[in-house]
């Protein structure tokens, strides 16, 4: 397996992000206003990190117009990509996965979420271990409808068709669902109230532990994985 410093390493990841003002809007009732952009830039600094920390990994471009998370990400060792095509979710996964290849036309890509605060590198690892198997592969969210995770092998296009039931969209388009146990930080995402106590619960990074515990009055105590 390739470290993440092995110019030859497999596999290059995509994450996207929305311009923190407008991203995990839906999490507004649970987090309030002022503390959900907030918490978006924590998942994203956490999802990075954890990636990062991934052995089978060699770079993470992020997609991205929002001067704020680009600086952070920057710094946490993510390339950042403008969102040059300003098309939506899957055109700017397209550019991304463009500009992995750019200097490696015959990289593995994947494309993830970046609101997978408890991601943990073993799990991620088991993931592109079982993708590398396959053209395409995916990994459903844990609602069972949308997807976190869209891989592509060498010389294979990703064809992404993430947003709403993208579970069904992505089968129908030939790629393999992995269904491995015990890769539940690659699988929950966090859009709603609900999706973030359940990622609380299953432990979540540094970054989005201290968020919490600092931007949430009256909140638990958060565990890092």
């Amino acid at each position: 397996m390739a470290t993440n410093t092995d110019p030859a390493g497999p596999w290059s990841l995509v994450v996207p992000l929305k311009p923190l003002a407008r991203a995990k809007s839906r999490l507004t009732p649970a987090t309030g206003a002022e503390l959900r952009p907030r918490l978006a830039l924590a998942f994203a600094r956490d999802t990075v990190a954890a990636v990062l920390s991934c052995p089978a990994v060699l770079d993470v471009v992020v997609v991205t117009d929002d001067p704020e998370a680009g600086a952070a990400l920057t710094a946490a060792g993510a390339r950042i990509v403008p969102d040059a095509p300003g098309r939506g979710l899957n055109a700017a996964l397209a550019h991304g996965e463009r500009a992995a290849r750019a200097g490696r036309p015959r990289a593995a890509v994947a494309a993830l979420n970046a609101d997978l605060p408890a991601l943990r590198p073993a799990e991620l690892a088991r993931v592109l271990d079982y993708s590398a198997e396959f053209p395409r592969a995916f990994v459903t969210d844990a609602a069972g409808i949308g997807t976190t995770f869209l891989s592509a092998r060498p010389g294979v296009e990703l064809r992404p068709a993430f947003g709403g039931p993208s579970r069904a969209r992505h089968l129908e388009s030939g790629a393999v669902e992995i269904d491995l146990t015990g890769i539940d930080s690659v699988r929950q995402d966090v859009d709603t109230g609900d999706d973030l106590r359940a990622a609380l619960a299953l432990g979540v990074g540094a970054h989005t532990a201290a968020r919490w515990a600092a931007g949430a009055p009256g909140a638990e105590p958060a565990t890092s994985p």
